[in-house]
């Protein structure tokens, strides 16, 4: 029980300070959301009005680059699986928002484990080998020079090199 003037003036006190502290937790943690972004697909997301800087926590897990004359905008490009965190701030440097991103794997991807060797397909509408995360090194190392050759080949102004054609029995 508070008595007299002075136990109620200090108990107003911690109480202001209480509700100080919560509100200013509440005001930013209000504008906290989660995003579930897809790895190798880029998103847009739109950012607080006043956005200045942006601030990511692990830039190994996604990268965010600020779009547009009035930094309205953001791509946000999932680089790896994890979860981590990004700050919109103001010119002043005043938090305006923070959310929390997390990286997942595609609906469409197929994983085959054999024992300790993990391969992934890319199944939209048919599978095919794709490099993944979390691969086996030679799984993922075959399926990624293979990528590098036909996008060499398919982008090379070169002309074919003579009896590389292959041409079916008569």
């Amino acid at each position: 029980m508070v008595r007299g003037k002075t136990g109620i003036r200090a108990c107003l006190g911690i109480l202001l300070a209480i509700v100080g502290v919560v509100g200013a937790a509440t005001d930013a943690w209000s504008l906290e959301k989660t995003i579930s972004v897809v790895i190798d697909q880029a998103h847009l997301v739109d950012l607080p009005p006043g956005t200045a800087t942006l601030i990511i926590g692990n830039p190994t897990i996604a990268d965010v680059t600020m779009i547009g004359n009035r930094s309205s905008l953001m791509v946000l490009t999932p680089k790896a699986f994890g979860e981590t965190n990004f700050i919109a701030l103001d010119s002043n440097g005043k938090p305006l928002s923070e959310s929390i991103i997390q990286v997942v794997a595609g609906s469409e991807t197929l994983i085959v484990q054999r024992g300790m060797e993990r391969q992934s397909y890319a199944c939209a509408p048919k599978c095919q080998a794709t490099e993944k995360l979390g691969d086996d090194n030679k799984f993922f190392t075959d399926t990624v020079q293979q990528a590098k050759a036909y996008n060499s080949s398919a982008t090379s102004s070169a002309p074919p090199v003579s009896g590389s054609v292959i041409s079916a029995p008569h």
